[in-house]
């Protein structure tokens, strides 16, 4: 009888295998790889037969094109900057979510929806006092449609129903509007780049001038960036800010509580402040 594997000195059976392979396909794992980095072009070089010699090059004739990298990067900077004018007038020329959501599906501006399954606009009340700002869709939200339905999304509804809300409350006192910065999937659950921020922030602009929320949560590192221009929640979180011309107020991820549970004794009290907020402005 053969022994278990281990995984970093800890035996496996076959029921803990399958829990860690779940657990890191929930955080966005779709891809193996070695413990050891691996280097593939040196693969490559061995493998491949060494080249022929090139042909001698006149360097005073018309062959010899300078390289011209400067070039290169005012011309990719003047594209981000007609990809976010263009974001910026569809953005603007949408008169409610239904057309803003229209516009944003159509823009072509971001490569992110050539690898995405789904465009996730948004769930929840509109009318919401809260409108939560998340990061960008995982998995299942790439698969469903809809932000924050992955296991740290089940935290989050968890999270507000211990103060009365919900996203699929009508009232609009105790219901949620729930954005991301990010309407498509990264792929492997990666970080948004800049330039992916930069063309996805006229639409979630517009989208909170229309949805008109009273109090913003802004959901992680990522919404800090791109609202803020701030990185580092564990430093941010729990204190009242403006962004986007609102009171709002910074939190943990909830994948980040699913990651360290005593965590979440900092998140209720974020919760609290909340709470307190939404009573002070219905007085």
């Amino acid at each position: 009888m053969m022994p278990d594997p281990t995984y970093r000195g800890i035996a496996l059976d076959a029921r803990t295998a399958l829990a860690l392979l779940e657990w890191q396909a929930e955080m966005g794992v779709d891809e193996p790889v070695l413990d050891a980095p691996l280097d593939r072009f040196e693969l490559a070089a061995r493998a491949a037969p060494p080249p022929a010699a090139a042909p001698a090059i006149d360097l005073a004739g018309p062959a010899a094109a300078p390289s011209r990298p400067a070039a290169l990067s005012e011309d990719a900077g003047a594209d981000l900057a007609a990809r976010i004018a263009k974001a910026e007038a569809l953005a603007a020329a949408a008169d409610s979510l239904a057309a803003l959501a229209e516009a944003q599906e159509g823009f072509d501006g971001i490569e992110l929806k050539k690898g995405a399954r789904s465009f996730c606009f948004a769930d929840g009340n509109p009318a919401a006092r809260v409108l939560i700002l998340g990061e960008a869709p995982g998995d299942e939200e790439d698969r469903q449609g809809r932000p924050f339905v992955g296991r740290a999304g089940q935290l989050l509804d968890r999270m507000f129903a211990a103060i009365g809300m919900a996203r699929d409350a009508v009232d609009a006192e105790r219901a949620l509007y729930i954005v991301n910065v990010l309407a498509w999937r990264p792929p492997g659950n990666r970080d948004p780049s800049p330039d992916e921020i930069g063309v996805s922030m006229p639409f979630v602009r517009r989208h909170i001038d229309l949805a008109g929320p009273e109090l913003i949560v802004l959901m992680g590192n990522i919404p800090c960036q791109a609202a803020l221009g701030l990185r580092g929640i564990l430093r941010l979180r729990g204190q009242w800010t403006q962004a986007f011309g609102r009171p709002a107020l910074p939190m943990a991820h909830p994948a980040y509580l699913l990651r360290n549970p005593a965590a979440k004794r900092e998140a209720w009290a974020d919760l609290l402040s909340l709470a307190a907020r939404l009573e002070s402005l219905s007085v």
